[in-house]
């Protein structure tokens, strides 16, 4: 116990003397220059900076003869050759989503046509009057459209509203009926109504 209180001490001591070894061979080209030619020592100025011991590259410290401590051999770690036998191509693991769109489900509810794709709700009904037909088109994200309009004899029609209210009028002299499409409550809302004789 008592010697690895010097080990600190000794590897403290090992790496200044690798200093000032470094520093002397780093400087005597210069001096030895200087003495050939002129007997004189360079200045001060002119000299090369001495070579600097690295801090990542510590100095091992001094073996110690110390008879309780015993080394553990660390074992080497190999790098893989580039000829590894282990397969490249990773299979997807059976948790892992599938990168396959699911296939659209179709469903029926209250007569509307609906179709699942994507956690989306798409729902289509056709509504059929005296004055025509029109198919209505709505989406669980509040959309509305028309699909088709076909008026009947003697009938036309007009589609008034937007995205998101949409009526269709089916018209005639004196006579109109409309279809007034919308999503209200979080489902598709038609009224059908007839105005005038």
């Amino acid at each position: 116990m008592r010697s690895s209180r010097w080990v600190p001490i000794a590897g403290w001591c090992v790496a200044t003397a690798t200093s000032i070894v470094l520093s002397s061979v780093a400087l005597s080209p210069v001096l030895n220059a200087a003495r050939a030619d002129s007997g004189e020592l360079p200045d001060i100025d002119q000299l090369p900076a001495p070579a600097a011991v690295s801090e990542t590259s510590p100095v091992p410290p001094p073996e110690t003869a110390d008879p309780t401590r015993t080394t553990k051999p660390v074992p080497s770690r190999t790098r893989s050759s580039s000829a590894d036998p282990r397969p490249t191509s990773k299979s997807p693991s059976p948790n892992a989503p599938s990168t396959t769109p699911a296939k659209p489900v179709t469903t029926t509810e209250d007569g509307w046509t609906v179709t699942t794709s994507d956690g989306v709700k798409t729902y289509v009904k056709s509504f059929t009057t005296e004055g025509g037909t029109a198919v209505i088109r709505m989406s669980s994200k509040g959309t509305v459209s028309l699909v088709t309009a076909t008026p009947a004899d003697g009938y036309r029609v007009e589609k008034q509203g937007s995205d998101v209210n949409l009526a269709v009028y089916f018209h005639r002299t004196g006579k109109s009926f409309i279809i007034h499409a919308q999503w209200f409550n979080n489902a598709p809302f038609v009224e059908v109504s007839e105005v005038g004789s």
